[in-house]
This record gives C-alpha cells, sequence and structure tokens, in this order.
C-alpha cells in the first residue's frame, strides 16, 4: 500500500497532470493520472458535454483507490476531486493518509488552457459545470497555476515540508 498520497486537485485544464507528474519527479514518487482510470462511459459522457455526477464517479474512485493500494511509498495522483463526497470515498478506499494541493487560477485562463490541448476528452463547455461543482478542502495547499509549473512544485514542496 502506499505510505502517503498528494493529491493535485481542481477544475480540468488547471494543470493536475503537468503538475502532479512534476511533483512525483520531484518527490522521487510514483504519478498517477486519474483520468486513465475513467470508463469508455464516463470519458463519452464527458466529451459529449455532459458533467459526470457522483453516481458515475463511484466505479473510476474504485479504481483509482485500487491502483493506490498496489503501490508501495510515496504517490502523486492527479484528480479533481471536486467535491466532499468524492474525497471521503477516497479516503475510505485508500490505505495511505492523503494531502491535498488546490490547483487554483482564473476561469479565463482555464478556458484558453482548455482551448489550447488537443485530443482530450473534457471540452471547454464543461469548464462552468466544473466550478460550480468544486467544493474545496479546509485542508490543502493553494497554489496559484499562473506561475510555471516548476515554481509550483517548489512551493509545493516548501509546504508538505513545513506540515
Amino acid at each position: 500500500m502506499a505510505e502517503k498520497v498528494v493529491v493535485v486537485m481542481g477544475v480540468s485544464g488547471s494543470g493536475k497532470s503537468s503538475v502532479g507528474s512534476a511533483l512525483a519527479l520531484a518527490l522521487g514518487a510514483d504519478f498517477i493520472d486519474a483520468d486513465d482510470h475513467h470508463s469508455a462511459a464516463n470519458r463519452q459522457k464527458q466529451a459529449a458535454g455532459t458533467p459526470l455526477t457522483n453516481e458515475d464517479r463511484k466505479g473510476w474512485i474504485a479504481s483509482i483507490a485500487a491502483d493506490l493500494n498496489a503501490r508501495a511509498g510515496t504517490c502523486t495522483l492527479a484528480c479533481s476531486a471536486l467535491n466532499e463526497t468524492v474525497r471521503g470515498w477516497l479516503a475510505a478506499q485508500i490505505s495511505a493518509p492523503l494531502t491535498y494541493v488546490l490547483l487554483e487560477g482564473e476561469k479565463a485562463l482555464i478556458a484558453e488552457r482548455m482551448k489550447a490541448r488537443a485530443g482530450h476528452f473534457m471540452p471547454a463547455s464543461l469548464l462552468d459545470s466544473q466550478f460550480a461543482a468544486l467544493d474545496p478542502p479546509a485542508q490543502a495547499i493553494r497554489v496559484d497555476i499562473a506561475r510555471p509549473v516548476e515554481v509550483l512544485v517548489a512551493d509545493i514542496l516548501a509546504s508538505l515540508d513545513a506540515g
């Protein structure tokens, strides 16, 4: 089982995969992208412009948890984890302690990033629903995504060391 899990969270397009993979490299940790655990049905639903419900997310969270529980050491997970229900499922199903890093940014910046990326199943048209669903945890390391990834990782590492 994973020793600890750093969950890099936020709305789609906030940079979870970029920051999460760079953070994992800096920590010498495994990196898991929650997008890799979505079912084909969930991907199709989002690609069609329909937001997922918590019911849609149950199998996704179970798949992520199984992956994390099969690993050793520290893991970094890029996962939207938008609401308390989903975070509760993560906490209940993952054996390791979880630390949340919330990637925050202006909607216009994130929309611009979403429109620029090619081949992703999540359309920019769902960004409003992502912000509407976002219920940040009280305890999270918060970073502003307007800054370069290297700066974000340095800030996150400093916060992890301080905690």
